[in-house]
């Protein structure tokens, strides 16, 4: 069955928040003065369950599902993640099981996670240098070599691997040119990601954002002419890019070039909640149908009802909405 919402997006991608907690704080994600002591994260009772993660996954498949991708919050916080892997590997031999990290435990969880099925990882690093990393982070508890270790491991072990750097003007711009030396050195591609209204925390101004062309021709001041790479597939966030030697970047740029109309994404929140846009105000409550032991069949009937409905295209709207609009935090449901 193809199940496609009212502007003809088929739903193929399912991004599954696992936690709400993170072991940084960066400042355009859990900005430390709003996620502080203070702030009341989710209690263990109010998460869904592995069991209930992969009944979700479950009911979705027959509808088209490719790819699923955890993220939390820092998913790697979430105690014995290799359990849902191997619960949603079970599921599909060939689904894409993705998983979104700061990287920071990435090295001691590399092997474990891709004996359990994982197929790719996905690692935020915003700066090689020491001090820009740490103030994007807001901790000194980790350095750039700690993530750039578990990269390699990643790689050692078979995963396949990209970074996502968020390039936010007058801090981490000087970062642009190392970030792509390094990565090109690792044979790593790497996406950089225009700074976004997500959430109400982060303070977010149209000022702040380095375009997807900015970062383009500052690269090209130094390594020469990048050729477009057409997409791969439907539903392709970044736009790709090569050097003149072959070596791959993207661009994500949901300010200056939304792509509302190829979306194809849902996001599961980790208390069970499926939003339809990662800009959404509210989500649909799965939960309760959950542990009312909904069938497969029911759950499949409801996701296919909000699938249908769904119109979504905040990024194309941001100047009617980017004001009035309360968003869902990105820590809660994933990027």
């Amino acid at each position: 069955m193809s199940l496609k919402d009212a502007r003809g997006r088929p739903l193929r991608d399912l991004r599954i928040s696992v936690t709400d907690r993170c072991n940084f704080r960066c400042t355009y994600c859990m900005p430390r003065e709003h996620f502080n002591g203070e702030h009341s994260f989710l209690p263990r009772k109010e998460l869904l369950s592995y069991e209930e993660i992969a009944d979700v996954v479950k009911s979705i498949l027959p509808m088209g599902l490719r790819k699923l991708r955890l993220t939390g919050g820092e998913p790697l916080l979430r105690k014995n993640l290799v359990g849902l892997i191997s619960l949603l590997r079970d599921l599909s031999d060939s689904i894409d099981i993705a998983l979104t990290t700061n990287g920071a435990l990435l090295k001691q969880n590399a092997s474990s996670l891709y004996e359990a099925g994982l197929n790719r990882v996905t690692v935020s690093i915003d700066a090689l240098d020491p001090d820009v990393f740490q103030a994007m982070a807001d901790s000194t508890q980790w350095s750039p070599n700690d993530v750039i270790e578990g990269i390699m491991e990643a790689k050692r072990v078979g995963l396949g691997v990209k970074v996502n750097t968020v390039v936010k003007k007058n801090l981490n711009e000087d970062q642009i040119l190392p970030l792509l030396n390094r990565f090109h050195e690792l044979d790593v591609p790497l996406r950089f990601i225009e700074f976004m209204d997500v959430g109400n925390t982060n303070a977010w101004n149209l000022d702040d954002v380095v375009s997807g062309q900015d970062i383009r021709t500052k690269i090209e001041s130094e390594h020469g002419q990048l050729t477009p790479v057409a997409p791969a597939n439907r539903g392709e966030v970044a736009k790709r890019f090569t050097l003149p030697d072959g070596y791959e970047i993207g661009c994500i740029e949901s300010v200056t070039a939304p792509f509302c109309g190829d979306c194809t994404r849902a996001r599961l929140s980790a208390n069970g909640s499926l939003y339809t846009c990662l800009f959404a105000s509210k989500g649909n409550d799965l939960k309760t149908m959950l542990r009312m032991n909904a069938t497969s069949d029911e759950l499949s009937d409801a996701i296919q009802s909000i699938w249908e409905k769904r119109s979504d295209r905040y990024s194309e709207e941001r100047s009617e909405h980017t004001e009035s609009t309360r968003k869902v935090e990105m820590s809660f449901i994933g990027g």
